[in-house]
């Protein structure tokens, strides 16, 4: 993985729970952004950066063309 990649990939989440994320550490402006606005994350739904389950990846939603597209690759 380069350094790049590394930078743009999103942080673990702390844990799991009934299979569901969870990360109760405090939540810092990097990793919120890296969840909920990642063009490089292919998923649209994201664990939370604070709490138990999953956020949207806003950026896809916003780009719903560039979704469909990475899917095709």
């Amino acid at each position: 993985m380069t350094e790049e990649q590394s930078e743009n990939r999103p942080p673990d989440p702390q844990g799991r729970f009934a299979g569901m994320p969870y990360d109760f550490r405090k939540p810092t402006v990097s990793r919120v952004k890296s969840r909920m606005w990642n063009r490089d994350d292919q998923r649209l739904f994201t664990p939370k950066s604070f709490g138990w389950g999953y956020d949207l990846n806003l950026y896809w939603l916003a780009h719903p063309g560039e979704f469909v597209k990475s899917r095709r690759k």
